[in-house]
Parts: structure tokens; sequence; C-alpha cells
């Protein structure tokens, strides 16, 4: 997700200075919800309904799908939020957002944030 949202920075930034897609017709940034159709196929599952289920069925096959990949990125953005404000409080001029998101990635990979038992 943190790399996504580096993405998201990256093709904001390019829209901004009008180096967008060839793609782009209309000067509108057409890669935009193509993050967000990215972050979506890799953050949420895919869920198998067995064609007899009964709406509750359903509703609770998606519940459980859903619950733990909708968990992981409202605390991802929470956490990715959170790390931008402070360092934008602090008033760090010295770092990027994307450095933030970057620093942010590794502390992720080293187990910082993991949750206990």
């Amino acid at each position: 997700m943190i790399g996504i949202l580096t993405e998201a920075q990256d093709i904001r930034r390019a829209v901004e200075t009008g180096e967008e897609d060839d793609e782009d017709t209309d000067g509108g940034p057409t890669a935009a919800p193509g993050v967000a159709t990215t972050l979506l196929n890799e953050m949420l599952p895919s869920i198998s309904v067995p064609a007899d289920a009964s709406p509750r069925q359903v509703a609770m096959l998606v519940a459980e799908a859903l619950g733990p990949a909708l968990h992981t990125m409202v605390s991802g953005f929470s956490l990715a939020f959170t790390s931008l404000a402070i360092a934008h409080d602090n008033g760090r001029t010295d770092i990027s957002a994307v450095e933030v998101l970057q620093e942010l990635a590794l502390e992720i990979e080293s187990g910082t944030y993991d949750e206990g038992p």
C-alpha cells in the first residue's frame, strides 16, 4: 500500500507539471483511477460464493473475507496520514512526502508496527 501511495504522489506530480501520460486527451489525471484500482486489486481478496448460498451466507462470506483486508487498509492509511502529519507538524522541510512514505515502508518491513498476539 505504501508503494501505491508513493506512485500516486508521482502521478500527481506528473499531472501538475504537465508530464502525464500521452493517453490523457482531456488534460485531466487519467492515471489516478488506475492507482485506486491497483490498490483495491492488491488489497482485497477474491471471494468465492456457492451458487446455492442464501443471502445471509453471502453476507457472512463477504464480511469474513473483507473484514481483515479493510482493517489493514484503514490501519495503513491512518499510519501513512499520521506519519505525514507528524513530519509536517514538526516542520520537516528536509524530507519529502515520498521520503516519509519510504521510511515508513522500511519501518513496516522491519516489523516496527507488528501487532502483538
